[in-house]
This record gives structure tokens, C-alpha cells and sequence, in this order.
């Protein structure tokens, strides 16, 4: 295929992407996606370098292909590219093909490979999906088969795209992947309408896209950027080197050269350059498509002075804020980053961590799947003590939900750090309080949390979340710790951006609705977030208080792995600083990020200059 023929193609496709406006979007926004990850290890190594030392921010995975596997290892590594699902039943290369997942002969020629092109072609004759009785059962099997054999090793995947045209070449076939992106919780990037709805502008080579000449009409097309719009701009980068060399079709010879042009221009520091002093902000679909939407302060009736004022005295009192949301009425009004984080970048959430896991528990429970009656031994048989005490015995999931074990878990938390079985290391510990009777902050009764989950699912905690609460909210390169058996840690270890905080307190305020489906049931978010027990600070004892209640937010009760906090409000918690903040009176969430030791003084900061700005 020529040059001049791929950039016809490429427009076509790029005429159907989305995007959303941000509240006082300034400066131009850009994806830049790259296709075909998984083709040849070329590919691979490219992608990877393009968005580690360059400007990717999207790419676009090929599951039916050889060095799919690789691709799998580098991207679940490099968790921040937002990873597309590149459905093909194409295979145009002259030297190397690829099947389908599935039987599926209406799609693949005499020995059995894909069609190399979509429709016809001189040199091809015959050879194409459309010149042949394609059968819409057969692509309906085979994308189902590739998008479940993605998020099985890839569950951050967000989109699905088409390689070649394969979503978009029939109206069957365009409703087909409009109901398979429902079902699955993926964008469809081409699907018909978006590009009105979410008005994306594509953009190509201002000038030649010859090898030497793609840097200089790159830069042209950024010079012409327009501020508040969005763009969006694909190629393929790939490295030239003798795997490269054996590629090509009759049509398009080659492409080694182009498309290490391609990988020369994605990793230019001349580009980069270029991208900040413009002000071009990066961006992903995910970004487009799964953001909260955006308003002003004022026009959600919150004062704009009284969020300067909070900052102010945050940078007066030395503390280490790292970012700051506030949402409101469902909208993002105010987002502040300092010193080097920056929203795409991901952050130790620690205890927060554990407000996930109980979720998680939540699922389960509507699934049928546990009870948070169920006796915690039940799950682990082969882990039990030689004696297993009467406390043991009465331990149910909802005290590993609300802190009240009844063992001491610095003395089990100590001696996980000489053992690597920690399931048996929790159910060895003495109990010598009741359960249910006293809360004592206990991080690995999360993770006890976390090996339910496993246990019951066969899935990783952040496997199991991703399809149930990730994807639909748009949560993608999530990355949570292990244990040394390979267990989500659960009670910390949990790394997500500050918007993804924010969105999970939505979801909560939202009584587990989101875009008009209910994800999780409300009697779930009432009883989580309800005080199930008198909380205490974490290790602190009840006879040694000198603080009242009134002036405590750790004194307001504890539910399923979240605080009740003053003002009527309810919290996500995590050491130094990290919170997620539901205040249901006002309709309000707070976000934030930071290292800050003590963290009733970053309350009382947000409780002086944010909560009387919330009209």
C-alpha cells in the first residue's frame, strides 16, 4: 500500500475519534496514538520507547499476532500508556501472517491466514474481507475472542479501534462493536457520532511524511494547533533493522525506513520542545471519553476565593500538598498540582488502598459469591493453626471490614516481614478479644480482604475491580503491590491518579451509579459508609485520649474501610495526606495527594477556607 493511500486511510479513521472539553480549556490538546503493538518485536520496542522517551500517549495492541505476548509484558510494565484493543482480520504482509482466535473461514483464505486486505486491491485480486462472503456470526465470535484474550493479560485496556477498517467497513458490523464496547466497558473510538458529540479535530503531516521530511511538517501541523481544540494524530513507529527489512506488500515497499521515520520523529527532542513551548497538552482517549465533566467554582456555587485562601494557608503552614480536586454537583470545579506531580502521573494512595478492597467486597456480595457473615476460616482450610481458638472460629469478613479482629496487628504485621505466607500468619495470631467488640486499625485484615477475593474468584483484586469498577469509571493504569504469594496487598500499596480518587467518591456519592447504570447497590454504599464502630486513631488506646470528639476526625466512627468524619462527611483515608473526602450535604467531593504527617492539621485547613466556600 502507498504512502499517499495510508494517509487516505488514516483520515478516514481519524474523522471518527472523541473527545471532551475541560472547564476552561485553554491550550491546544493532543493524542498521539501509535498502531499495531504486537505485530514484530520492532513494534514492540518502539511503542514503548515513543511514550518512555517521547510523546505517545495512546496505543493501539494487535491480539492475533506473534509477539503479542511481548507486547502484553511491556505494556502491563509501562501501566500509564492507555492501551487500545486493535481488533484485525486483516493480515497485509507479504512474509508474515496471522490467524484468527476462532474458526472463522469466511475471514481467511485456502490455508487458513486472514485476508490480506479489506477491500479490493490490483495486486491482491480476490484477497480481500469484502470481496468475500464474510459472515457476521464469525466476526462477532472472533472480535469477542481477541477482546477477552486482551483483558485477560492487559485489564487496563480502554478502546477498541480497527486495524485496516475492520469495525467500520459494514453497518452491521459497526453495530456489532457499538453493543461488544458496551458490554465490555471499552470505548469505541470509530463508533458513528462521537465526532460530533465530543468534537475531535484529526490531524496529519503538515507538508511531506517522506522519511526526512516528517519531522518538519510535524512541526508544522503544531504550529497551527488552535487554542481550546482537540486533535488527535496517528502513525506507526517501528525500528529499521533487519526484522523490519522483511516487511512490506506489494504497494508499500520500504517500511523499515518509514516507520523508523516515524519512531525518529515520536522521540524528537526538537518535537518535545516544540510541544511544551506551545503549551500542547498530551492527552489520552481515556482522558476524552472517561473524565468528569468540568465547570467553574462559581458556576456550581462554590467561591473561588475561598479555594486561593485554602492554598495560601496550605503554602503558609509549610505542608506538602501534592494535588487538590474538588468536585461538585458531579463536575470537577478546581485541580491543583505542585512541584513535579502532575495528573497523569500516579500516586501512592496507602490506606486508601483498603477503600477499594472493601468495595471490591461489595461486588462480590452481589455477585452471590461471599457474605460479610461468612467465617473467615472457611476460605482458607489448608492455612489454619493446629488449634484454632473459639475467636478464630466466630471471625466473619465484617470484622476484617470494620478493624475489629480483636489480635494485635503490629505484632502480625511484624511477623509477615520473616514469613511469606501472610494468610497464615494472620490466622496463627492469638485473638484474645472477641471479634466485633474493639476497633484496632489493622492493615492486613485489608489484606485478608484482598486473599478473599482471590480465593473466591480465581482473580487478583485488581483484575476483579477493573470490569466491575475501573473501566466504567474510567480507571486505567491502576498498579497495586503483592504479596510475596502474589496477593494484591489490599490495605495499601494501591497507585491511581488524583482524578481516579475523585471519581471513586463520586461513585459513592452517586449511591454506586454511574452514566445511569448501578454498578454497585445503594444498601451497599449506605452500609459501607454508615459507622459500624467507635473508631480510634490508628494505634492509638482509648484511655490515653486527650482529644474530644468534637475536635477529632478520627473520633466519628469507622464503616467498611472508610471514616466517618465531622461536618457530616465520610472518608477514604491514607497515611500523609491522602483523602478522599464525601461530604453528601453539599454534594461535594475533596480530593487530595500529599506528605503530610499530620493529617488532622490538613483537615482542619479544608474545614476552615473550603467547606464554608461550598455555598
Amino acid at each position: 500500500m502507498k504512502t499517499s493511500s495510508i494517509k487516505k486511510i488514516l483520515f478516514f479513521f481519524l474523522s471518527c475519534v472523541t473527545t471532551i472539553t475541560l472547564f476552561s480549556q485553554e491550550n491546544p490538546r493532543l493524542i498521539v496514538r501509535s498502531d499495531d503493538m504486537g505485530a514484530f518485536h520492532s513494534v514492540n520496542v518502539a511503542c514503548i520507547d515513543a511514550y518512555k522517551n517521547g510523546i505517545q500517549t495512546v496505543v493501539e495492541v494487535m491480539p492475533v499476532t506473534a509477539w503479542f505476548p511481548e507486547a502484553v509484558r511491556m505494556l502491563n510494565e509501562n501501566p500509564g500508556i492507555d492501551v487500545g484493543i486493535h481488533l484485525a482480520i486483516t493480515s497485509e504482509w507479504e512474509n508474515i501472517k496471522w490467524r484468527p482466535l476462532t474458526p472463522c473461514p469466511s475471514l481467511t483464505d485456502e490455508n487458513g491466514y486472514f485476508y490480506p486486505m479489506m477491500g479490493s486491491h490490483q495486486a491482491y485480486p480476490g484477497q480481500s474481507i469484502q470481496e468475500n462472503k464474510w459472515d457476521i456470526d464469525e466476526i462477532e465470535q472472533e472480535f469477542r475472542a481477541q477482546i477477552e484474550l486482551t483483558l485477560k493479560n492487559i485489564p487496563q485496556a480502554s478502546h477498541l479501534s480497527g486495524h485496516m477498517g475492520a469495525l467500520r467497513f459494514d453497518p452491521k458490523v459497526v453495530g456489532l462493536v457499538h453493543k461488544l464496547a458496551e458490554e465490555y466497558n471499552l470505548t469505541f473510538v470509530e463508533g458513528d457520532g462521537v465526532r460530533e458529540k465530543y468534537n475531535v479535530t484529526s490531524v496529519w503531516y503538515d507538508g511531506s511524511n517522506a522519511t526526512d521530511k516528517k519531522e518538519e511538517s510535524f512541526l508544522s501541523m503544531l504550529n497551527k494547533l488552535e487554542r481550546g481544540k482537540n486533535y488527535i494524530f496517528l502513525d506507526h513507529p517501528a525500528l529499521n533493522n533487519d526484522e523490519m527489512e522483511t516487511v512490506g506488500h506489494i504497494g508499500y515497499e520500504g517500511v523499515a525506513e518509514d516507520r523508523q521515520g516515524v519512531t525518529d520523529l515520536l522521540t524528537s527532542e526538537k518535537v518535545k520542545q516544540t510541544i511544551k513551548e506551545k503549551g500542547i497538552e498530551l492527552i489520552t482517549y481515556n482522558d476524552l471519553t472517561k473524565s468528569l465533566p468540568r465547570s467553574t467554582p462559581e458556576a456550581e456555587k462554590i467561591s473561588s476565593k475561598g479555594i486561593s485562601d485554602y492554598l495560601a494557608a496550605v503554602k503558609k503552614s509549610g505542608q506538602d500538598l501534592h494535588s487538590i480536586m474538588i468536585v461538585r454537583h458531579g463536575k470537577v470545579v478546581a485541580a491543583h498540582w505542585l512541584g513535579d506531580h502532575t495528573a497523569h502521573k500516579p500516586h501512592i494512595m496507602n490506606s486508601v488502598s483498603k477503600t477499594f478492597a472493601a468495595t471490591a467486597i461489595g461486588f462480590a456480595v452481589s455477585e452471590g459469591k461471599l457474605n460479610v457473615t461468612d467465617k473467615v476460616i472457611s476460605f482458607f482450610p489448608d492455612k489454619l493453626p493446629s488449634n484454632v481458638s473459639q475467636h478464630l472460629k466466630e471471625l466473619e469478613i465484617k470484622h476484617l471490614l470494620t478493624m475489629s479482629v480483636g489480635h494485635d496487628p503490629n505484632a502480625v504485621r511484624e511477623k509477615t516481614r520473616s514469613n511469606n505466607d501472610w494468610v497464615g500468619t494472620f490466622l496463627a495470631e492469638p485473638i484474645p478479644e472477641k471479634p466485633g467488640t474493639q476497633f484496632n486499625y489493622n492493615s492486613l485484615a485489608t489484606y485478608m480482604l484482598s486473599a478473599i477475593i482471590q480465593k473466591v474468584t480465581g482473580e487478583k483484586l485488581i483484575d476483579y475491580l477493573y470490569p466491575r469498577l475501573f473501566r466504567p469509571l474510567g480507571i486505567v493504569g491502576a498498579r497495586w503491590e503483592e504479596c510475596p504469594q502474589g496477593i494484591n496487598i489490599g490495605g495499601w500499596g494501591l497507585y491511581i491518579k488524583t482524578e481516579d480518587m475523585a471519581k471513586l467518591g463520586q461513585f459513592f456519592l452517586q449511591k454506586g451509579e454511574w452514566n445511569g447504570v448501578q454498578l454497585l447497590s445503594e444498601s451497599w454504599i449506605d452500609e459501607a459508609t454508615t459507622s459500624h464502630i467507635a473508631s480510634l486513631p490508628a494505634g492509638a488506646k482509648k484511655e490515653d485520649l486527650k482529644i474530644k470528639p468534637k475536635d477529632s476526625d478520627w473520633l466519628q466512627g469507622y464503616g467498611y474501610q472508610m471514616w466517618r468524619c465531622r461536618n457530616n462527611g465520610y472518608r477514604a483515608d491514607g497515611a500523609n495526606g491522602q483523602f478522599i473526602i464525601v461530604l453528601p450535604e453539599k454534594d461535594t467531593v475533596i480530593v487530595t495527594t500529599a506528605h503530610i504527617g499530620d493529617m488532622q492539621a490538613e483537615l482542619n485547613l479544608i474545614w476552615k477556607y473550603l467547606l464554608p466556600a461550598i455555598k
